[in-house]
């Protein structure tokens, strides 16, 4: 399980390092691609098979369908650690995420998250003042 929260920067080649837990648990070869709420998510080779069989399931008839499918697909990019535990981020990606200076490397479960690190840290703040909220609703269905 991928967990915790670590700043790291961004050098100037587009480069970043992860953290040596998360980088035994991935592997040397993964998938980075958009994720939501404005950050990146990198999935190990056997996590993105998953992800994109499950995708797969869905019907082609069905626009939502093909849009989240071409916004995942077109533009995740693979990727692979450097010799010194790096990665290179694609430009595309680095704009889309915002990321520039400090970013900030979340393990949430089966995927690291990349995020600039001012915004993770508002998004922190707003979950944080509907943490007793959301508590609450997944009571609701039995999940704590």
């Amino acid at each position: 399980m991928l967990i915790g929260e670590y700043i790291h920067s961004l050098d100037d080649k587009n480069r970043i390092s992860l953290p040596v837990k998360f980088r035994e648990k991935i592997g040397k070869k993964m998938v980075v691609a958009p994720g939501l709420d404005s950050c990146l998510f990198i999935f190990t080779s056997k996590e993105w098979e998953k992800v994109s069989g499950k995708l797969g399931e869905n019907s082609l008839g069905q626009a939502d369908n093909r849009g989240f499918s071409r916004y995942m697909f077109g533009l995740a990019q693979e990727a692979e650690l450097d010799s010194i535990g790096r990665i290179l981020i694609p430009e595309s990606l680095q704009k889309f995420a915002g990321l520039k200076g400090k970013v900030a490397v979340v393990g949430v479960q089966t995927r690291v998250e990349l995020w600039n690190e001012k915004a993770w840290d508002a998004y922190k703040k707003g979950v944080a003042g509907k943490a007793g909220a959301l508590a609450e609703k997944l009571g609701q269905v039995g999940i704590i």
